[in-house]
């Protein structure tokens, strides 16, 4: 395979590792069952599109424009690979730990979707903090940040990180949009275990990005 490939595969892949077991879509199911309770199939059908999109777009924005933001004020690529870096790994390992069967603690929404108002809450709750909320965002920034010195406009590097993002997508429309054939397919033991393994995945993958930053800081201290 050559090299360019392998980078493809390898950003597509470092995308749907990183921020799946957060974005956690399948997870999800049961809590979007509840809040689109008395929808009709098309209107969850919209409902799920519509979030699939705002969530695609708040991840490419976070991946691709995160970092600079934060160089904007002052901030390095490395120390954002630093931060970064550790809180995909206390993602990762609160994830890890938490009981089967608990909420993701930033879904705290109680209001139920009707059909004069589900369109109005596209947006806010269902994508945000539902589906993509703030964990999400600065993971995706930690991964954007996750990539060698020059590497910007590698198309590589970006074609993967846009397929990783639309394959996340795709994720969130395809769950939401047969939520409840997945929440009668998949008992809790299956989800569970898909977890712990994005989980533990996850973990490392943070170690991965902390290391790169600090091995970028110490290269600098010792020049």
């Amino acid at each position: 395979m050559p090299i360019a490939y392998r980078e493809l595969a390898k950003n597509t892949f470092l995308v749907i590792a990183a921020l799946f077991p957060i974005v956690n879509p399948i997870g999800n199911t049961p809590l979007f069952l509840s809040l689109t309770r008395g929808l009709s199939s098309e209107a969850r059908s919209v409902l799920a599109r519509m979030i699939a999109i705002n969530g695609l777009t708040l991840i490419v924005i976070s991946i691709f424009v995160g970092t600079y933001i934060l160089t904007f004020f002052g901030i390095s690529l490395p120390v954002v690979q630093v931060g970064g870096g550790l809180v995909v790994i206390s993602t990762g390992w609160a994830l890890l730990r938490r009981p089967a069967g608990d909420d993701f603690d930033g879904n705290d929404v109680k209001s139920d979707c009707t059909e004069k108002n589900y369109l109005r809450q596209a947006f806010y709750p269902l994508t945000l903090p539902l589906t993509v909320g703030p964990h999400s965002l600065s993971v995706a920034i930690a991964v954007g940040a996750n990539r060698r010195e020059g590497s910007e406009w590698q198309w590589p590097l970006i074609a993967g990180m846009l397929l990783g993002s639309v394959l996340i997508a795709a994720a969130i429309y395809l769950s939401y949009r047969f939520a409840e054939r997945l929440g009668r397919t998949l008992g809790e033991s299956a989800m569970d275990v898909i977890i712990r393994l994005s989980s533990f995945i996850l973990v490392c993958i943070g170690v991965q990005i902390l290391w790169n930053g600090l091995s970028a800081l110490l290269r600098a201290v010792n020049s």
